[in-house]
């Protein structure tokens, strides 16, 4: 890495690691939450990539954000982000992403879920907020929401707090917070999940599959692409 290079990544902050979970779901499938590594991003991005026409809740928007914000983290581009992948089977079900403003405040950036019907994606932010709030101890984390049933599970499941004054990098809509009072307020209620996880289990989503672009859209959308 030459100087200059150097001179444009973000200096990263040495942050804790999100343990692994198993979450069951409400058919009484198993899935894996773990925390993606860079080296992964490329197929993430082969996920994302078909999702970008889908216009169906939002996916369009949603995952070229993610997509740039993901290509971001890859190319040392963004301070202090993370990717949260769920897993069921050896195949990737969805994720979210997020990064650390500062010491105290965590910024939600994504979620994406991949199957519908499961709450996957509401797992899954939920175990953002859990990372946020239990293992990187901050004091807020600022959401804002993209589509309806964002607003639905985030801003009314979490009784989120108005941040009117802070003005969150997605822009859109006004910022809200969730502060560890709201979150362990709802900690029984929506953050589920079982630790340790086995090695085994934590072994089939090392190198997961992805899913097929076509069965993926048609999944998402509804309708063939």
């Amino acid at each position: 890495m030459n100087e200059l290079e150097a001179t444009l990544r973000p200096k990263e902050t040495d942050q804790p690691p999100y343990p692994p979970k198993r979450v069951v779901l409400a058919n009484g499938e198993s899935m894996i939450v773990r925390q993606a590594t860079r080296d992964e991003v490329p197929k993430l991005l082969e996920t994302l990539e078909p999702l970008i026409w889908v216009e169906r809740d939002y996916y369009d928007i949603v995952g070229v954000r993610a997509f740039a914000e993901l290509l971001g983290w890859k190319r040392y581009r963004v301070k202090d982000e993370y990717c949260l992948v769920g897993v069921m089977d050896g195949m990737l079900v969805g994720l979210v992403n997020g990064r650390s403003l500062s010491k105290n405040i965590g910024i939600s950036l994504h979620t994406l879920a991949l199957r519908r019907g499961l709450r996957i994606g509401a797992h899954l932010f939920a175990a953002k907020m859990e990372h946020h709030i239990e293992y990187l101890n901050q004091k807020e984390v600022y959401v804002v929401a993209e589509s309806p049933i964002g607003f639905r599970r985030w801003m009314i499941e979490y009784s989120l707090e108005e941040r009117p004054h802070v003005a969150h990098e997605l822009g859109g809509v006004m910022s809200y917070a969730l502060t560890r009072p709201l979150y362990f307020a709802s900690k029984d209620r929506l953050v589920v999940g079982e630790r340790p996880v086995s090695e085994e289990m934590l072994a089939s989503t090392e190198d997961f599959e992805i899913p097929d672009p076509e069965l993926l859209v048609t999944q998402v959308s509804g309708k063939a692409k």
